[in-house]
């Protein structure tokens, strides 16, 4: 059972070595042309290369995490109003739930996409770097790369395969690294998610089932990697910690410029717009800036048409 279950992770886990190995090479070799190839920086600005060429691939995922998370917002009021009328029965309740959200077009789990596809990733990464310090290859490393990654030290101090738990009352310098790393991934987190509840998300959804999951997220996700992070490499680390500010910057410039109707976001755009329209001179709220109300003058009452004299006959005017 222990084979079988290991030739299903081998036959997961091969092409991920192979994909990260290539992208890491990759860069390896353009940075070695001007960094010590056997260094640490080299190594170092590597995996943040291999970070942002993997978030720009996941790009379109987040398009769709986007579009999913602010249909779950906007329908919350219509998910309450089930809630009152089905209550009492859950199944009928799950039922017009789910249709509810193949009506609107809404995954409830595609918020969970990026995350679940980067897990692999990580796992894949994690393994590379923490059995090249042994010497071993995987992918398209030779054992000498492999060696030379598993041993590369940053600043010259800080091997990139150490982690916190390992070098405790050893090495101070990886310590310090690698709580910085920690500390800042676990900040990244929860400011991520805090960003998306403060700023782009409607007031009706900040109450109900939707609005809870968030808030459990809010506290659960950071704590996770906390706990976590303290036995991963500092490369891992560094992996994760650029992935975060990728997708703090990313959903950041997405929340600007794209709100979802309703949210604080959707207001200080509006705002944002209002000004630069009236700055470039453009109509505000149905007003030209600069613009002078003339208006119009009454006209002035015509003189009354001069009636002639009527035209009488000879007879007529004989008698006069």
């Amino acid at each position: 059972m222990l084979d079988f279950f290991g030739a299903i992770g081998g036959a997961i886990m091969t092409p991920l070595y192979y994909i990260i190995s290539v992208v890491l090479v990759g860069f390896h070799k353009v940075l070695g042309t001007f960094l010590d190839p056997e260094g640490g920086s080299a190594w170092a600005l590597s995996i943040v290369g291999l970070t942002l060429v993997i978030r720009a691939a996941l790009i379109p995922l987040f398009v769709k995490q986007i579009k999913s998370s602010r249909n779950m917002q906007l329908i919350q009021p219509k998910v309450k109003e089930l809630q009152k009328k089905y209550g009492h029965d859950r199944e009928r309740l799950a039922q017009e739930t789910m249709a509810l959200y193949k009506d609107s077009g809404t995954n409830p789990f595609a918020s969970c996409l990026p995350i679940l596809l980067q897990m692999p990733i990580f796992f894949a990464l994690f393994r590379l770097i923490d059995q090249a310090a042994d010497g071993k290859a995987h992918g398209v490393l030779t054992t000498q790369l492999a060696e030379d990654f598993g041993q590369a030290k940053i600043w010259g101090v800080v091997p990139i395969s150490e982690t916190l738990t390992g070098s405790w009352g050893d090495q101070w310098s990886v310590v310090t690294l690698a709580a910085f790393l920690v500390l800042a991934m676990t900040a990244t987190t929860f400011l991520t998610q805090r960003q998306l509840m403060s700023k782009n998300m409607p007031a009706d959804a900040l109450t109900g089932p939707y609005a809870q999951q968030q808030k459990m997220l809010l506290i659960v996700l950071p704590v996770v990697f906390a706990v976590g992070g303290i036995a991963f490499p500092i490369g891992v680390l560094l992996y994760w910690t650029t992935s975060n500010l990728w997708t703090m910057g990313q959903q950041f410039y997405v929340i600007r410029n794209n709100p979802a109707p309703g949210t604080p976001a959707a207001v200080a755009k509006a705002e944002r717009d209002k000004a630069k329209a009236a700055k470039k001179g453009h109509v505000v709220d149905g007003e030209v800036p600069g613009a002078v109300d003339v208006q119009e003058a009454p006209e002035a009452p015509r003189a009354a048409p001069r009636q002639q004299p009527k035209r009488q006959t000879r007879s007529q005017r004989k008698k006069r």
